[in-house]
């Protein structure tokens, strides 16, 4: 294994304060677990080029909550500069006039005979669209005689038709009209009779909510390192919602007995929502906490240490219904 940079060491540090392994990381940035890994040790010469060197070290740095700029500015010795980078080869192939094969001169006199060619072509469809137009007219003609010979019986009988097709059809449009109007009015009495439900649920939600809050407690136990236990009681309820408002995070809940109910990156604007009212405790593990807002039953509660000296936070919730007390 390679010997870290300093500028290795620093990221990796900063990487696992924050709870983020190097998979957690390749979520976050889209980069390739292996290159991540060279930026840690300093083996850049795995790197598809010395351009993304630096694009995947701001990336890094970005993902981590690091300055970018600080960073480039203090390990400027270890990150290599862009430079120096080979030209394309793309740009090596330009070709002089002189270079160009002797066998091209008969390409430039065939286009000396283009204008000839095109003028041609032009009268030849021009008169296409003539002799087409003519037919054209030839047959409205031999149409419009042949339907001033048809026998008036015949045209009295078109009419007749005609007029029994237009009964029929606003007959079918009437009957049609009728049907969208009936299923329109059930649709709309369907919404409202959803709305109303769910508005009902909603305040007794609220009602609920606000019933218990007056009696919870939620209390400190005990803080030791970066964990905190609290106790919730005095409430039938137990509802969890963990919302990032700066920058994606590692989330992990799970319950007393280990068992998961979230374990991956919380994007930042994301809200995740938890009923625990059927557990007796709860584990909150939060990779990088500032801007983590907690609510418990729909109450916010402040998490235990000052997240700007205590990045990854482990929050222990202990919960005694009211109902056992």
């Amino acid at each position: 294994m390679l010997a870290l940079t300093e500028l290795g060491q620093r990221l990796r540090q900063e990487r696992e304060s924050k709870g983020l392994s190097l998979e957690d990381l390749q979520k976050l940035t889209k980069i390739q677990k292996r290159y991540l890994l060279g930026i840690e040790e300093g083996n850049y010469e795995v790197m598809p080029g010395k351009f993304y060197v630096r694009a995947f070290i701001k990336q890094y740095c970005e993902a981590i909550g690091l300055d970018t700029d600080a960073i480039f500015e203090e390990y400027k010795s270890d990150i290599p500069s862009t430079q120096t980078e080979d030209m394309p080869q793309q740009l090596s192939r330009v070709r002089s006039r002189k270079e160009i094969p002797q066998h091209t001169k008969g390409v430039s006199k065939a286009y000396d005979y283009l204008p000839t060619v095109l003028v041609v072509a032009g009268v030849v469809v021009v008169g296409i669209i003539i002799w087409v137009i003519a037919q054209n007219i030839v047959s409205d003609k031999n149409k419009e005689q042949a339907n001033q010979e048809a026998p008036n019986s015949e045209v009295q009988q078109s009419n007749t038709q005609e007029e029994t097709n237009e009964t029929t059809a606003k007959n079918d449009n009437s009957t049609s009209e009728d049907d969208q109007s009936a299923a329109d009015k059930k649709e709309k009495e369907k919404a409202a009779k959803e709305k109303a439900e769910k508005e009902k649920a909603e305040k007794e939600k609220a009602a609920k909510e606000k019933k218990d809050s007056g009696k919870q407690e939620y209390k400190e136990v005990q803080k030791t390192g970066r964990s905190a236990t609290y106790a919730l009681s005095g409430t039938d309820a137990f509802n969890l919602e963990v919302t990032s408002t700066q920058a994606d995070t590692w989330l992990d809940v799970k319950n007393g007995k280990g068992n998961a109910f979230f374990s991956s990156i919380l994007k930042k604007g994301e809200t995740k929502e938890f009923d625990l009212t059927k557990e007796t405790e709860a584990r909150v593990n939060i990779g990088y906490s500032p801007g983590v807002e907690l609510k418990v039953n729909g109450k916010a509660v402040n998490l235990p240490f000052d997240s700007s000296k205590q990045v990854r936070q482990v929050v222990t919730i202990q919960y005694q219904p009211a109902e056992a007390q």
